[in-house]
């Protein structure tokens, strides 16, 4: 039986860093103020779960992560199949193109989290 692709670490730890510093730059005032609300530390933000050949891109906003898109490896960071979670029909769907932000979505990961911010609003 031949083996499923995988993202290769290297890759994973790359896609770690641009996870890291996106939230550092776009949601760095967002932690404090959950933290004056909540006794618990809360860590607002992106994180990556590596599941064979996909990246799911979740997003803590106020309790626990939340899916917000699956991206495909195709053997380059700037070449990924983006899908968006529909939480209508609790499936991700690489066919809706229709949604706000769909616009950012340009085959990298950065494209995807920018997107998944207007997508899917921080309130």
């Amino acid at each position: 039986m031949p083996k499923k692709p995988t993202i290769p670490t290297e890759i994973q730890e790359e896609v770690q860093k641009l996870i890291d510093e996106f939230n550092r730059v776009n949601l760095k005032d967002s932690t404090a103020l959950l933290s004056a609300f909540f006794s618990k530390k809360i860590k607002r933000g992106y994180s990556a779960r590596f599941k064979g050949k996909f990246l799911y891109l979740d997003r803590t906003d106020r309790h626990e992560p939340l899916p917000i898109c699956r991206l495909t490896w195709n053997g380059k960071m700037d070449n990924w199949d983006f899908a968006i979670f529909k939480y209508s029909s609790e499936k991700y769907d690489s066919e809706e193109w229709f949604f706000p932000g769909a616009e950012e979505v340009d085959g990298t990961v950065t494209g995807a989290m920018k997107a998944g911010m207007i997508a899917y609003e921080i309130r």
